[in-house]
Order: structure tokens, then C-alpha cells, then sequence
């Protein structure tokens, strides 16, 4: 009797095998129609489907506006009178594309016009514009076009223009030299400059060119700069790949702990006859900025520097190593004499502001305006230069001043963007402008949405273009008051909706905390069915510079989000805590422990996500990332395992004390040394000591020839999972630098293989390449 039940049960099973094998789904292969109906949902020439936008908004003498914009029918240039609230075509383009086309010899349409670089004279009656790479103008009383003089001499591209235009710096050979635009004579006027201790010196270790950095005197007769001390500072070394000897590239590039990091020594050069140097009398100071990590704004014009009007005073702010100190200070350009105005010592790190320095020395009325965050919000105080007194807070509440503007010192006025004031997403920029007492706080902009400006030089019209996530740009023409003057444009979407555009869904749900709101966008495939189950992808940019996020505005196209989520993914972004455009406290949030990055806010939102849109799958969850989303994404994995299934890691600076000694010393401290032998306070955020924990997929990847995230970031966490022994894919891009390059295509589609093999259990589009 056993022996029979054994052997019917056995006939049994194998008869249940057989039939659920049948049963069974044959796994997915994806076509390439598939992945390029995917693909069309990030083509960026989805931007050009949406139209009636402004664009190139510029004032024309009191009463006029000139903008360009572009509908179904071609490009138009518009000329808004603001007196009579009328507009109309700014000149015939008719007859300006049959004098451009006598011109270069070949028809051109008169709806789209070649050209650029567009203004009007004050009087109206000349246009300026750019074609073919020369310069145009177009005589409007005779409808004559004519090539306009150019400069014999032309400033080179790392040439530093003086507010004269006469004057031109450089730096040869790790000195100071000053060219004559007119007669292209060139003087030296530093003598001591040398190998690792050169004057105006753009290196920053992570960022570097070979502009000069400096601050021209409004006269045009000083420039502030510094000798730069890189002696003994640590090096940076990167080879190239190729047939033959690689090159080398080695630069000077502190660490975080590094005994020797760029140490600046401020001067102040007076031109002339027989060019004078006058060196501060200070001690050196940190190459260090209040907004920024590097001390030179992207024209190399030297940060925290001002001059008073007369050149004879030289305002600055200098930074600790650590940020925790900002120190305003201003110098005799005679005697390179320095007098301490102002000093704020903060528990983690001091910022001026959001990309911007807010401060501003009042030379004339004997004020200072400074900006802190000590209420816990970004506001502006009014000082008293003489007495270093506080007058009064400016701006005060529970919202922050993102960036001053304009300082109306005659009228006594205050211009600036901010974020959280009005009600709904904090994220979104409003502009406001108040008096020096705090008084009259007035929103110019106070249309829902994100909005950016542009002023008349007297500040009393100004161009208003606003936006949202799900509504297209609106621009109007607003009084200095905020009163709307006139509509100018409504954008049009209506032929990208046709394009099969979908909409983001902008969500605010609860932090880690449990009260405090975050904000992010969700992405779902156009055939959404609630009834089916979608893996989420994460993508990630954790700051604490920025988000993942940021710019709440409209976009035809957010990156490849909604191109992946066609393949059946739900895609979630999330400005975590630990980023900016908030309260100091959030943006602290990790501070000291980098490695947290944002993840538990990141995962608590994609829980909260998946409760209201059933379709979302949080059993499969997959992370990617670049640069700091690389650093988290691969963190996820390792740190939680339980939630993050797979990873996509793209150049991630994944111990901080391999990266540039600012960064890591700012948002994670001074290097110190552990109780415990052999540890330190870095430990907390160093990928590849967690290494051992991971169990789900990883691709990890980085260029050889990565400038600013060296790739020895990555072979760390590399060699901690071979010792770990776990299995792993990676990806080293030839020759390629922090952003892939002409590899980013291949990047982007190994990252869509790497998810539906992983997560969708299907195979990728076999020989699909992104166009």
C-alpha cells in the first residue's frame, strides 16, 4: 500500500509540474519599437512643441519690451509698447529676410529669421542682431543692413574684461599681466608669482581653468586678487586610456584631514606707469567662499569681493576651513590696512544665501546688509557700518530670502527671490521687494507658481514668466507694484499633449519625521493600470548642495523619467532632507553623517506613494543616481537592503575623504580621529566599509578620467566588494570625465537594460541604440 501511494503521488506531482510549466508565461522580450517609443518621451525636441513662450525679454528705453517668441506658424520678434498696452511686430520680417537673403546668397523665410543676439535702440529706429557669427544693423527708416566694427583685439577666453572695456587680465606664467584692447600692449604687473604659489589661480582641487580670478575696481585702474599657496599641497593624478604611453594629468587637489590645503594671500594691485602691489595686512585666509566652494564665479570674477565706487575700499568675506566662520571684512586699497566689521560663528556651516552672496557693504549711507540663518530661516539684517550695531531684521517668518537682487540705495528698497512665503509648494521662486526697516513687503509676483524676472533698469515694470509642473508658462508685464500691466503670452501645449506628453504628479507627503513635509515628483507609463504592479524606480541627487528636484517649473522633458517609466516602471524623485530652499534645520538634517542621504525620507515617501497609487510595487525597488546620487544609490544597497533591490551608480564620490577637502569638511566636518583606534569621524559615510551588506543587483560606474570625482572613489567600494566576495557589474568609461560624454547614450541604456532584466524579470531590446 505505501509503495502505491508513493508512486501515485509522484505521477501526481510530476502531472502538476507539466501543467504549471504550460502555464507558465514565456519571460518578456522588449522590441526596439518599444524601447524607441520609450526613447520619445526625452527628446529634447519636445521643447520646441511648446509654444507662445518669451523668450529673450529686453527693456527698450522707458516704455518698450522686446521679446522673441515662437507658435505654429514660425519665430516672431514682438515689440510691447507698455504706455499703451499694445504690441506688435517689432519690424517687418518680410523685409529683413530679403535683405538677409541678398546678403548670404540663399533664400530665408521671414518666420525664421537666423538671428540672435536681438536689441532695439532707444529710438527705435535700429536693430542689432547676430547672424552667420557677424554682427548686423538693420536701418529701420532706409531698410538697409550693414556689418557693424568689431573690436581689432578681442578679449581671449581666459581674459578678465575691466569695466572700461579697454583692459584686459591674464596670467602667464603664474603672474599677473594686463593687455590694451586698442593697441594689444601687454604688461606685467606681478613680479613673484611661481610654480604653486601663483596670483589669481583658479584650482580649487575639483574645479579648475585657467582664467585669471579677480575683482576689477569700478575705475578700472586696481584689481583685488591673491597669490594662491599650493606648496606642499597633496596631488591629484589621473592616465589616459590609449595605444602608447598614457598621459598624465596631475594637478594639486587637498583632501579632507590634509595637514596642507589652498591657502590665498589677498592683494590689491594699483595699475599705472609702475604697477604697485599692496598686500593685506592679514594673515592668509582659507580658499573658501560663503556660497560656494571655490572662490571664482563662472566669468572668473572673484567672489565675497566689493568695491566701493571709488576704489579706494575693498569689502570681502573670509571663510574658515570648516565654514563654520564667515568674517566680514574691508581693506584700504593705499594702505592694505583691514578692519573687521562683521564675524558669524555657526554650529555646522555658514551659507549667504541659495547660489548667491547676500551681503553688501552700504559704503555711502554707512550700512551693511548680512545674511543669516539664525532664526532657522534665511533672512536679511540691516547693520551700522560705523558702530557694527544691528539696526533691524529686514525679513522675518517662516520662509526664507533665496537671492537679493537689487539694492535701491536712494529709494532705500530691497529686491528678492524667495521660497516658502506664499502658501502651497515652498519650492516655488516668488520675487518681492521691501523697504530697509522691514516695512512694506511687497510679493511682485503673485501668480501661483515658480517664476523668474526680468526688470527694467529702474525696477518699475518688470517681465513676469511663471510656471508649475502641470501648467505651461504664463508671462505677463507687471508695474513695480506687482499690478499686472498687460498678458504677453500664454504658453501652448496642445501639440505636445498630441505627442503622447504626460504629466508629472507633483506630491508633498511626510519626512522620516513624521511632520515635516517634503515634496517630490512621480512619473507613471501613460497605459497606468492600477490593477498591474509597477516596480518603483528611485532617482536620486541627495545635496546637500541640491535636490533631486529643486525647480518646481515646467518641463517638456525631465530627463529620461517618463521615457523609463513607459518600459513599466514608477519613477519617484524626492527633495529629502539634508537639501536646500528650506529651513536651516532641514537642510542640517544629516550634517556629520553624509552618509544618510536623504534615504529614509526617500523611502518613507515611496511607502506613502505606494498607498495611494496601488499600482506602485514596492517589493521591487530599484535606485540610480550620478556624482552624489552614485554615492547614495549605492548606499541604498548596502545600508537597505531590505527595501533597494538593485542600484545604478554613476561616478559617486563614495568616501568623501578621497574628494575635495572642502566639500567633505563643510557638510561633514574637520577630519578627526575615532575613540576607536583606526576610525574617525568620515567612517559614518564611507561606502566601502558597508560593502559587505550588499545583497541585491549593483552596476556601478565611473570615467577614467574623471577631473572632479576622482575614480579611486569608486575602486574603493570596487575592492571592498571582491574581499567581500559579491558579485557585482561595472562599467569603466574610457577617457571620459564626470559626465560620460559621447558614452552618456550607451550609459543611459545599459541603466534601462540593467532595471528590466533585474526588475521586470524580461529581457532588453536586443541592439537598441538611443539616437
Amino acid at each position: 500500500m505505501k509503495i502505491k501511494v508513493l508512486k501515485i503521488t509522484v505521477a501526481t506531482c510530476l502531472s502538476l509540474l507539466i501543467f504549471n510549466c504550460t502555464k507558465e508565461k514565456k519571460q518578456k522580450e522588449f522590441t526596439i519599437a518599444e524601447y524607441e517609443a520609450a526613447a520619445k518621451h526625452m527628446d529634447r525636441s519636445l521643447y520646441s512643441l511648446v509654444y507662445n513662450q518669451v523668450s529673450g525679454g529686453s527693456f527698450v528705453g522707458k516704455n518698450s519690451v522686446l521679446y522673441a517668441t515662437t507658435n505654429k506658424d514660425g519665430k516672431r520678434f514682438v515689440l510691447v509698447n507698455t504706455d499703451s498696452k499694445t504690441k506688435e511686430d517689432a519690424f517687418d520680417h518680410k523685409k529683413l529676410a530679403n535683405l538677409l537673403s541678398k546678403e548670404f546668397d540663399k533664400e530665408i523665410k521671414s518666420d525664421y529669421l537666423p538671428i540672435y543676439g536681438v536689441s532695439i535702440s532707444n529710438d527705435s529706429k535700429t536693430i542689432l542682431f547676430s547672424a552667420n557669427r557677424e554682427q548686423y544693423s538693420y536701418n529701420l527708416d532706409d531698410n538697409t543692413i550693414s556689418k557693424t566694427a568689431s573690436k581689432k583685439n578681442k578679449a581671449g577666453r581666459n581674459e578678465h574684461v575691466s569695466p572700461n572695456g579697454k583692459l584686459v587680465a591674464f596670467i602667464d606664467n603664474n603672474n599677473l599681466w594686463i593687455r590694451n584692447l586698442e593697441t594689444n600692449k601687454k604688461t606685467q604687473i606681478t613680479f613673484d608669482g611661481k610654480e604653486d604659489y601663483g596670483y589669481a589661480i583658479n584650482n580649487a582641487g575639483w574645479v579648475k581653468s585657467d582664467g585669471a580670478v579677480l575683482k576689477w575696481s569700478p575705475n578700472s585702474d586696481k584689481i583685488a586678487t591673491f597669490q594662491q599657496d599650493a606648496r606642499d599641497v597633496g596631488m591629484m593624478y589621473l592616465t589616459s586610456t590609449n595605444v602608447g604611453h598614457p598621459r598624465l594629468e596631475a594637478w594639486k587637489h587637498p583632501l579632507p584631514g590634509d595637514e596642507k590645503i589652498f591657502t590665498i594671500e589677498r592683494v590689491i594691485i594699483h595699475l599705472g606707469k609702475k604697477p604697485k602691489t599692496v598686500r593685506l595686512k592679514m594673515d592668509k585666509d582659507f580658499q573658501r567662499g560663503s556660497t560656494t566652494d571655490h572662490i571664482a564665479d563662472w566669468d572668473n570674477t572673484l567672489l565675497d569681493a566689493q568695491w566701493n565706487k571709488e576704489g579706494t575700499k575693498f569689502a570681502f568675506v573670509s571663510g574658515s576651513r570648516d565654514h563654520k566662520i564667515a568674517h566680514l571684512q574691508i581693506a584700504d586699497a593705499n594702505s592694505g590696512n583691514v578692519k573687521s566689521i562683521h564675524k558669524e560663528v555657526v554650529d555646522t556651516y555658514y551659507e549667504s544665501g541659495v547660489n548667491t552672496e547676500n551681503w553688501k557693504v552700504l559704503f555711502d549711507s554707512n550700512e551693511f546688509i548680512w545674511y543669516s540663518e539664525k532664526t532657522n530661516w534665511g533672512h536679511i539684517y540691516l547693520y551700522d557700518l560705523a558702530t557694527k550695531k544691528l539696526k533691524n531684521q529686514i525679513t522675518t517668518g517662516n520662509w526664507l530670502v533665496k537671492q537679493v537682487k537689487n539694492i535701491d540705495e536712494e529709494n532705500r528698497q530691497i529686491y528678492f527671490s524667495a521660497g516658502g512665503k506664499e502658501e502651497g509648494n515652498p519650492y516655488h521662486n516668488y520675487f518681492y521687494k521691501v523697504n530697509f526697516d522691514g516695512t512694506n513687503l511687497t510679493n511682485l509676483t503673485p501668480s501661483k507658481g515658480t517664476h523668474s524676472v526680468t526688470f527694467s533698469e529702474d525696477y518699475s515694470i518688470l517681465v513676469d514668466t511663471y510656471s508649475t509642473t502641470t501648467t505651461p508658462p504664463v508671462s505677463v508685464l507687471r508695474d513695480g507694484n506687482g499690478e499686472k500691466i498687460m498678458d504677453l503670452e500664454t504658453a501652448d501645449i496642445s501639440e505636445l499633449k498630441a505627442n503622447n506628453w504626460q504629466k508629472p504628479i507633483e506630491f508633498s507627503v511626510k519626512a522620516r519625521d513624521k511632520k515635516t513635509a517634503i515634496y517630490g515628483v512621480l512619473f507613471l507609463p501613460s497605459n497606468y493600470d492600477e490593477n498591474k504592479k509597477y516596480p518603483v524606480l528611485n532617482y536620486i541627487y541627495p545635496g546637500p548642495q541640491s535636490g533631486s528636484v529643486g525647480n518646481y517649473g515646467f518641463r517638456a522633458v525631465w530627463s529620461d523619467f517618463q521615457a523609463v517609466a513607459e518600459l513599466g516602471f514608477a519613477v519617484v524623485a524626492v527633495d529629502a532632507m539634508g537639501t536646500p530652499m528650506r529651513s536651516k534645520s532641514f537642510h542640517d538634517a544629516y550634517y556629520g553623517n553624509m552618509g544618510d542621504n536623504g534615504l529614509p525620507d526617500n523611502i518613507t515617501a515611496i511607502k506613502q506613494l505606494a498607498q495611494k497609487y496601488k499600482g506602485m510595487d514596492i517589493d521591487r525597488v530599484g535606485i540610480w543616481g550620478h556624482s552624489g546620487g552614485g554615492f547614495a544609490s549605492t548606499r541604498a544597497v548596502f545600508a537597505y537592503p531590505e527595501f533597494y533591490d538593485v542600484a545604478v551608480s554613476g561616478a559617486g564620490n563614495h568616501d568623501n575623504r578621497n574628494y575635495e577637502a572642502d566639500w567633505g569638511e563643510k557638510w561633514q566636518g574637520l577630519l578627526v580621529e575615532g575613540n576607536k583606534k583606526g576610525t574617525t569621524n568620515y567612517d559614518n559615510q564611507a561606502n566601502q566599509l558597508i560593502a559587505k551588506d550588499l545583497k541585491g543587483k549593483l552596476l556601478i560606474t565611473h570615467g577614467a578620467m574623471d577631473n572632479n570625482v576622482p575614480p579611486s572613489n569608486t575602486m574603493l567600494v570596487v575592492e571592498a566588494l571582491i574581499r567581500a566576495n559579491k558579485d557585482f557589474d561595472m562599467i569603466l568609461f574610457p577617457n571620459k570625465r564626470h559626465g560620460y560624454g559621447d558614452m552618456t547614450k550607451y550609459m543611459t541604456r545599459k541603466r534601462w537594460d540593467y532595471f528590466v532584466t533585474h526588475l521586470l524579470n524580461a529581457k532588453p531590446a536586443k541592439d537598441f541604440k538611443l539616437k
